[in-house]
Protein backbone atom coordinates (compact mmCIF):
# COMPACT_ATOMS: atom_id res chain seq x y z
CA UNK A 1 0.00 0.00 0.00
CA UNK A 2 3.11 2.30 0.12
CA UNK A 3 2.46 3.34 -3.34
CA UNK A 4 -0.83 4.70 -2.59
CA UNK A 5 0.56 7.39 -0.35
CA UNK A 6 3.89 7.62 -2.36
CA UNK A 7 2.14 7.74 -5.87
CA UNK A 8 -0.73 9.50 -5.28
CA UNK A 9 -0.99 10.92 -1.58
CA UNK A 10 2.29 12.61 -0.99
CA UNK A 11 2.38 14.50 -3.98
CA UNK A 12 -0.81 16.25 -3.05
CA UNK A 13 0.69 17.33 0.42
CA UNK A 14 3.57 18.22 -0.67
CA UNK A 15 2.20 21.03 -2.81
CA UNK A 16 1.09 22.44 1.00
CA UNK A 17 3.11 24.25 3.53
CA UNK A 18 5.23 21.50 5.30
CA UNK A 19 3.25 22.57 8.77
CA UNK A 20 -0.02 22.37 7.26
CA UNK A 21 0.12 19.09 5.88
CA UNK A 22 1.35 17.77 9.03
CA UNK A 23 -2.11 19.15 10.87
CA UNK A 24 -3.79 17.25 8.26
CA UNK A 25 -2.83 14.67 9.50
CA UNK A 26 -2.66 14.73 13.07
CA UNK A 27 -6.69 15.46 12.02
CA UNK A 28 -6.33 12.16 10.28
CA UNK A 29 -5.34 10.57 13.10
CA UNK A 30 -8.09 12.34 15.71
CA UNK A 31 -10.59 11.43 13.75
CA UNK A 32 -9.15 7.96 13.81
CA UNK A 33 -9.41 8.14 17.85
CA UNK A 34 -12.97 9.26 17.08
CA UNK A 35 -14.14 6.02 15.90
CA UNK A 36 -12.38 3.45 18.04
CA UNK A 37 -14.22 0.31 16.83
CA UNK A 38 -12.41 0.79 13.58
CA UNK A 39 -9.09 1.92 15.57
CA UNK A 40 -9.46 -2.01 16.75
CA UNK A 41 -9.81 -3.44 13.68
CA UNK A 42 -7.07 -2.25 12.22
CA UNK A 43 -5.40 -2.82 15.00
CA UNK A 44 -5.75 -6.59 15.22
CA UNK A 45 -5.61 -6.44 11.43
CA UNK A 46 -1.61 -5.91 11.91
CA UNK A 47 -1.47 -8.82 13.87
CA UNK A 48 -2.72 -10.79 12.01
CA UNK A 49 -0.93 -10.19 8.90
CA UNK A 50 2.11 -10.50 10.82
CA UNK A 51 3.05 -7.51 13.18
CA UNK A 52 3.54 -8.98 16.08
CA UNK A 53 6.35 -9.77 17.82
CA UNK A 54 7.77 -11.07 21.21
CA UNK A 55 6.94 -8.34 23.11
CA UNK A 56 9.82 -5.88 24.26
CA UNK A 57 10.22 -5.50 27.87
CA UNK A 58 11.94 -2.32 28.81
CA UNK A 59 11.54 0.20 31.94
CA UNK A 60 8.60 -2.06 33.36
CA UNK A 61 6.61 -2.23 30.49
CA UNK A 62 5.47 -4.15 27.99
CA UNK A 63 5.69 -2.89 24.08
CA UNK A 64 3.80 -5.42 21.14
CA UNK A 65 6.73 -4.32 18.71
CA UNK A 66 9.34 -1.90 18.71
CA UNK A 67 8.25 0.73 16.35
CA UNK A 68 7.19 3.58 18.51
CA UNK A 69 6.01 7.05 17.13
CA UNK A 70 8.53 9.96 18.06
CA UNK A 71 7.17 13.12 19.92
CA UNK A 72 6.74 16.07 17.81
CA UNK A 73 4.11 14.65 15.91
CA UNK A 74 0.98 14.77 18.10
CA UNK A 75 1.95 17.25 20.88
CA UNK A 76 -1.53 17.59 22.51
CA UNK A 77 -2.53 14.60 23.29
CA UNK A 78 -5.04 14.59 20.00
CA UNK A 79 -4.57 11.51 18.21
CA UNK A 80 -2.59 8.95 19.74
CA UNK A 81 -5.68 6.33 20.92
CA UNK A 82 -5.67 5.41 17.23
CA UNK A 83 -1.83 4.67 17.10
CA UNK A 84 -1.64 0.94 17.46
CA UNK A 85 -4.25 1.08 14.02
CA UNK A 86 -1.21 2.26 12.08
CA UNK A 87 0.95 -0.13 13.43
CA UNK A 88 3.02 1.58 16.28
CA UNK A 89 3.72 -0.05 19.30
CA UNK A 90 4.02 2.80 21.63
CA UNK A 91 3.86 6.20 21.13
CA UNK A 92 5.30 9.35 22.93
CA UNK A 93 3.40 12.86 22.96
CA UNK A 94 4.55 16.24 23.42
CA UNK A 95 7.01 17.56 23.82
CA UNK A 96 4.89 19.40 26.34
CA UNK A 97 5.50 22.76 28.58
CA UNK A 98 4.51 24.12 31.75
CA UNK A 99 2.66 27.21 30.38
CA UNK A 100 0.87 27.41 26.45
CA UNK A 101 2.70 28.83 23.89
CA UNK A 102 2.56 28.99 20.28
CA UNK A 103 5.86 28.03 19.32
CA UNK A 104 7.95 30.79 16.98
CA UNK A 105 7.16 32.21 13.69
CA UNK A 106 5.65 30.29 10.57
CA UNK A 107 6.97 29.70 8.34
CA UNK A 108 8.84 26.89 10.45
CA UNK A 109 9.18 23.73 8.69
CA UNK A 110 11.08 23.14 5.72
CA UNK A 111 11.28 19.55 3.56
CA UNK A 112 13.98 18.79 1.35
CA UNK A 113 12.98 15.43 -0.35
CA UNK A 114 15.90 14.64 -2.35
CA UNK A 115 17.75 14.05 0.92
CA UNK A 116 15.03 13.00 3.03
CA UNK A 117 14.87 15.15 5.36
CA UNK A 118 13.54 17.54 7.39
CA UNK A 119 14.63 21.38 9.17
CA UNK A 120 12.06 22.23 11.60
CA UNK A 121 12.19 25.25 14.50
CA UNK A 122 9.09 24.85 15.91
CA UNK A 123 9.53 25.67 19.23
CA UNK A 124 7.74 23.62 21.66
CA UNK A 125 4.05 24.94 20.10
CA UNK A 126 1.98 23.26 22.34
CA UNK A 127 -0.90 24.07 24.50
CA UNK A 128 0.36 23.47 27.96
CA UNK A 129 0.89 20.93 30.31
CA UNK A 130 -2.68 21.67 32.24
CA UNK A 131 -4.55 21.02 29.22
CA UNK A 132 -2.97 18.20 27.89
CA UNK A 133 -3.61 16.74 31.38
CA UNK A 134 -7.29 17.46 31.20
CA UNK A 135 -7.31 15.68 27.87
CA UNK A 136 -5.55 12.86 28.99
CA UNK A 137 -8.02 12.33 32.01
CA UNK A 138 -10.57 11.66 29.57
CA UNK A 139 -9.05 9.32 27.39
CA UNK A 140 -7.71 5.15 28.34
CA UNK A 141 -5.41 5.43 31.58
CA UNK A 142 -2.07 3.28 32.47
CA UNK A 143 -2.78 -0.45 32.16
CA UNK A 144 -5.76 -0.40 29.71
CA UNK A 145 -4.25 0.68 26.81
CA UNK A 146 -3.06 -1.07 23.37
CA UNK A 147 0.17 0.35 23.79
CA UNK A 148 2.38 2.36 26.07
CA UNK A 149 1.88 6.21 25.99
CA UNK A 150 4.86 8.35 26.98
CA UNK A 151 5.32 11.97 27.30
CA UNK A 152 7.58 14.37 26.73
CA UNK A 153 8.57 17.42 28.54
CA UNK A 154 10.38 20.29 27.50
CA UNK A 155 10.85 23.61 29.12
CA UNK A 156 8.49 26.78 29.13
CA UNK A 157 10.22 29.39 26.64
CA UNK A 158 9.56 32.41 28.61
CA UNK A 159 11.08 30.34 31.57
CA UNK A 160 14.70 31.68 32.58
CA UNK A 161 17.04 28.76 32.57
CA UNK A 162 17.69 29.06 36.30
CA UNK A 163 14.02 28.36 37.10
CA UNK A 164 13.62 25.62 34.30
CA UNK A 165 13.92 22.73 36.93
CA UNK A 166 10.45 24.47 38.60
CA UNK A 167 8.97 24.70 34.92
CA UNK A 168 9.74 20.73 34.32
CA UNK A 169 8.18 19.95 37.79
CA UNK A 170 5.02 21.70 36.80
CA UNK A 171 4.34 20.00 34.43
CA UNK A 172 5.19 16.55 35.88
CA UNK A 173 3.00 16.66 38.74
CA UNK A 174 0.37 17.53 36.30
CA UNK A 175 1.36 14.59 34.08
CA UNK A 176 2.48 12.09 35.79
CA UNK A 177 -0.54 10.06 36.75
CA UNK A 178 -1.35 9.55 32.83
CA UNK A 179 1.99 8.29 31.31
CA UNK A 180 3.48 4.87 30.60
CA UNK A 181 6.70 6.56 30.89
CA UNK A 182 7.90 10.56 31.06
CA UNK A 183 10.77 11.88 29.08
CA UNK A 184 13.21 14.56 30.08
CA UNK A 185 13.68 16.65 26.69
CA UNK A 186 16.90 18.72 27.41
CA UNK A 187 18.07 18.22 23.53
CA UNK A 188 15.65 20.20 21.55
CA UNK A 189 17.80 23.55 19.67
CA UNK A 190 14.50 25.48 18.64
CA UNK A 191 13.91 26.74 22.56
CA UNK A 192 16.52 29.46 23.65
CA UNK A 193 19.46 27.77 26.19
CA UNK A 194 17.57 24.64 26.48
CA UNK A 195 20.53 22.66 25.39
CA UNK A 196 22.66 24.27 28.42
CA UNK A 197 20.66 21.86 30.56
CA UNK A 198 22.68 19.03 28.99
CA UNK A 199 25.59 20.66 31.23
CA UNK A 200 26.48 18.81 33.68
CA UNK A 201 25.40 20.81 37.30
CA UNK A 202 22.16 22.25 35.31
CA UNK A 203 21.57 18.48 33.96
CA UNK A 204 21.78 16.43 37.48
CA UNK A 205 19.98 19.67 39.59
CA UNK A 206 17.13 18.75 37.34
CA UNK A 207 17.17 15.09 37.53
CA UNK A 208 17.62 15.36 41.47
CA UNK A 209 14.52 17.34 41.48
CA UNK A 210 11.85 14.81 39.07
CA UNK A 211 13.70 11.58 40.57
CA UNK A 212 12.97 13.36 44.35
CA UNK A 213 9.23 14.11 42.88
CA UNK A 214 9.76 11.04 41.77
CA UNK A 215 10.13 8.83 44.52
CA UNK A 216 7.65 10.96 47.04
CA UNK A 217 4.29 10.22 44.78
CA UNK A 218 1.63 8.45 46.56
CA UNK A 219 0.95 6.19 43.48
CA UNK A 220 3.14 3.83 41.49
CA UNK A 221 6.88 5.59 40.23
CA UNK A 222 6.56 6.84 36.46
CA UNK A 223 10.26 5.34 34.17
CA UNK A 224 11.70 7.88 33.53
CA UNK A 225 14.06 8.70 30.29
CA UNK A 226 16.22 11.19 29.16
CA UNK A 227 16.20 12.77 24.97
CA UNK A 228 19.71 13.86 24.14
CA UNK A 229 20.95 15.60 21.34
CA UNK A 230 23.08 14.10 18.48
CA UNK A 231 25.37 17.36 18.55
CA UNK A 232 27.39 15.95 21.76
CA UNK A 233 30.74 15.03 22.17
CA UNK A 234 31.25 11.65 23.27
CA UNK A 235 33.02 13.00 26.38
CA UNK A 236 29.63 14.86 27.01
CA UNK A 237 27.55 11.54 26.49
CA UNK A 238 29.83 9.90 29.01
CA UNK A 239 29.07 12.35 32.01
CA UNK A 240 25.53 12.41 31.09
CA UNK A 241 25.63 8.92 31.26
CA UNK A 242 26.87 8.81 34.69
CA UNK A 243 24.44 11.51 35.67
CA UNK A 244 21.70 9.16 34.36
CA UNK A 245 23.35 5.97 36.35
CA UNK A 246 23.50 8.09 39.70
CA UNK A 247 20.20 9.42 39.53
CA UNK A 248 18.88 5.89 38.60
CA UNK A 249 16.98 6.60 35.57
CA UNK A 250 15.11 4.34 33.20
CA UNK A 251 16.56 4.94 29.81
CA UNK A 252 17.65 7.68 26.76
CA UNK A 253 16.23 8.40 23.97
CA UNK A 254 18.99 8.91 21.91
CA UNK A 255 18.58 11.39 19.43
CA UNK A 256 17.19 14.49 18.45
CA UNK A 257 18.04 16.36 15.77
CA UNK A 258 20.96 18.13 14.70
CA UNK A 259 22.21 21.31 14.38
CA UNK A 260 25.07 20.07 12.35
CA UNK A 261 24.96 21.10 8.32
CA UNK A 262 26.01 17.96 6.23
CA UNK A 263 27.67 18.84 2.62
CA UNK A 264 24.15 18.97 1.07
CA UNK A 265 23.18 21.46 3.64
CA UNK A 266 26.29 23.28 3.53
CA UNK A 267 24.62 26.77 1.82
CA UNK A 268 21.23 26.19 3.67
CA UNK A 269 19.87 29.46 5.62
CA UNK A 270 17.01 27.86 7.54
CA UNK A 271 17.71 27.92 11.06
CA UNK A 272 16.58 25.24 13.17
CA UNK A 273 16.98 21.16 13.80
CA UNK A 274 18.01 18.79 10.83
CA UNK A 275 16.07 15.11 10.70
CA UNK A 276 15.88 12.19 8.71
CA UNK A 277 18.47 10.30 6.41
CA UNK A 278 21.17 13.07 7.18
CA UNK A 279 21.07 12.20 10.99
CA UNK A 280 20.90 8.36 10.52
CA UNK A 281 24.89 7.58 10.75
CA UNK A 282 25.47 9.85 13.66
CA UNK A 283 22.17 8.92 16.07
CA UNK A 284 23.16 5.35 15.19
CA UNK A 285 26.71 5.80 16.00
CA UNK A 286 25.73 7.45 19.99
CA UNK A 287 23.51 4.32 20.30
CA UNK A 288 26.41 2.13 19.64
CA UNK A 289 28.48 4.45 22.11
CA UNK A 290 26.16 4.59 24.70
CA UNK A 291 25.08 0.78 24.26
CA UNK A 292 28.75 -0.36 24.96
CA UNK A 293 29.45 2.35 27.64
CA UNK A 294 26.76 1.02 29.36
CA UNK A 295 27.36 -2.80 28.92
CA UNK A 296 23.89 -3.06 27.24
CA UNK A 297 22.35 -2.73 30.44
CA UNK A 298 20.22 0.99 29.95
CA UNK A 299 17.67 0.82 27.63
CA UNK A 300 17.66 2.79 24.57
CA UNK A 301 14.98 4.35 21.89
CA UNK A 302 16.77 5.09 18.90
CA UNK A 303 15.62 7.85 16.86
CA UNK A 304 17.21 9.30 13.37
CA UNK A 305 16.89 8.41 9.96
CA UNK A 306 14.31 5.46 10.09
CA UNK A 307 12.60 5.09 6.92
CA UNK A 308 13.06 1.00 6.01
CA UNK A 309 13.35 -2.07 7.98
CA UNK A 310 17.54 -1.87 7.35
CA UNK A 311 17.86 1.29 8.91
CA UNK A 312 15.76 0.31 11.90
CA UNK A 313 17.17 -2.77 12.54
CA UNK A 314 20.66 -1.27 12.23
CA UNK A 315 19.46 1.00 15.18
CA UNK A 316 18.69 -2.47 16.93
CA UNK A 317 22.15 -4.62 15.93
CA UNK A 318 23.69 -1.17 17.66
CA UNK A 319 22.13 -1.81 21.02
CA UNK A 320 18.74 0.10 20.81
CA UNK A 321 15.73 -1.62 22.66
CA UNK A 322 13.03 0.44 20.75
CA UNK A 323 13.04 2.90 17.87
CA UNK A 324 11.07 5.67 17.22
CA UNK A 325 10.14 7.12 13.56
CA UNK A 326 8.79 10.64 12.75
CA UNK A 327 10.24 11.93 9.61
CA UNK A 328 10.13 8.82 8.16
CA UNK A 329 6.46 8.42 7.93
CA UNK A 330 6.53 12.16 5.69
CA UNK A 331 8.82 10.90 3.08
CA UNK A 332 6.91 7.37 3.33
CA UNK A 333 3.44 7.22 4.34
CA UNK A 334 0.75 5.87 7.30
CA UNK A 335 1.80 2.46 6.21
CA UNK A 336 5.20 2.65 7.16
CA UNK A 337 4.91 1.61 11.30
CA UNK A 338 3.71 -1.62 9.92
CA UNK A 339 5.64 -2.02 7.47
CA UNK A 340 8.54 -1.60 9.86
CA UNK A 341 7.09 -4.32 12.70
CA UNK A 342 6.42 -6.71 10.12
CA UNK A 343 10.19 -6.64 8.41
CA UNK A 344 11.64 -6.88 11.96
CA UNK A 345 9.09 -10.22 12.95
CA UNK A 346 10.71 -11.78 9.28
CA UNK A 347 14.10 -10.93 10.84
CA UNK A 348 13.37 -12.47 14.07
CA UNK A 349 12.19 -15.37 11.81
CA UNK A 350 15.25 -15.46 10.28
Amino acid sequence: MGWLYEKIIRPRLFTMDAEHAHELAVDALSLLAKLPPLSRLLARSHQSSGVKLKPVEAFGLKFPNPVGLAAGFDKNAVGWPAAAALGFGHVEIGTITALAQPGNDRPRMFRYPKEQAVINRMGFNNQGSEAVAARLARQAPPGLRAIPLGINLGKSKVTEIGKATDDYLASFARLADYADYLVLNVSSPNTPGLRKLQDEDRLRELLRAVTDANRGRTTRRVPLLLKIAPDLTFRQIDAVLTAIADFNLDGIIATNTTLARPAAFAGEKETGGLSGKPLQQRSTAIINYIARATHGRLPIIGVGGIDDVVSAAEKMDAGATLVQIYTGMIFKGPFLPANLARGLVDRQRR
